[in-house]
């Protein structure tokens, strides 16, 4: 595949494989067991602690739960929500008739993620008394949807103009060659874009705590506003797990969807 786009990714393209390579299956048991001792040590940890009422509340089993199901929801649903946006403007994006007005769209979407997640959640509460589950998704759609939507047009622009004119030569239409040809060799790169975005929401869903949505933040905030480091320790610590054990399960669809020989 050959570049022919002045648009870069906002992640690295993944690492080229010895073609036709598969990863051994061994590899993919390092991270569950790495991920397994951390909450093993962070258990222990809590367990030597004496800890007081507040403490005991704010770390229940149930108030933890609870917090990580939320979490899980908020970066599911709002990843859904970014591809089911991001791709197909991406695919958009990426036709000839919409190269005069790419760049601009590209400049607000960019300009829209300068912006820090907590003033779009903060802004949408105060203009618009929009608050919980509905205004979290839209900040973190808001937020991710441009390395998706970056990585879908230069995914489909790298694509090999040769191959695509072999596919018309053999009678294909053009959303056949779309459909058969740009999108599965464009898939390395795109699925790129999915991780982050997946990462991205994990992060910064812990500041939808303050527009009441719940998650991990309601724990971080917690400790944060009672002083209490244990509670600190163990929202952010479940926030990273969480966060590479998503990484982690998005690199294994990753090896599962890239077509074979890529």
């Amino acid at each position: 595949m050959t570049a022919t786009t002045g648009l870069s990714p906002t992640v690295a393209a993944p690492v080229q494989r010895e073609r036709g390579r598969r990863v051994p299956w061994g590899r993919y048991f390092t991270m569950p067991l790495v991920l397994a001792g951390v909450c093993l040590a962070l258990f222990l940890y809590v367990q030597s602690q004496t800890l007081d009422t507040i403490e005991a509340r704010a770390l229940s089993p149930a108030r933890l739960s609870t917090a990580i199901w939320q979490h899980v929801q908020l970066a599911t649903v709002s990843t859904v929500f970014t591809l089911l946006i991001a791709v197909p403007l991406g695919v958009l994006m990426s036709r000839r008739f919409t190269r005069r007005i790419r760049p601009v769209i590209i400049t607000i979407l960019t300009l829209g993620q300068a912006v820090p997640t907590i003033a779009i959640l903060v802004l949408l509460a105060v203009a618009f008394l929009f608050l919980g589950f509905p205004a979290a998704i839209l900040g973190l759609v808001l937020y991710a949807i441009v390395p998706v939507l970056l990585n879908t047009i230069v995914g489909l622009e790298q694509v090999d103009g040769t191959v695509l004119e072999a596919g018309r030569g053999m009678g294909m239409s053009r959303g056949t060659v779309l459909r058969r040809l740009e999108l599965p060799l464009a898939v390395p790169v795109i699925l790129a874009g999915i991780r982050t975005a997946l990462v991205i929401n994990v992060g910064t869903a812990t500041l939808v705590t303050y527009i009441n949505a719940g998650g991990l933040g309601d724990i971080i905030v917690a400790g944060l506003t009672t002083n209490r480091f244990v509670v600190q320790l163990v929202g952010a610590v479940l926030t990273a797990v969480l966060a590479l054990l998503i990484d982690y399960l998005a690199g294994i669809a990753e090896d599962m969807l890239r077509p074979k020989g890529l």
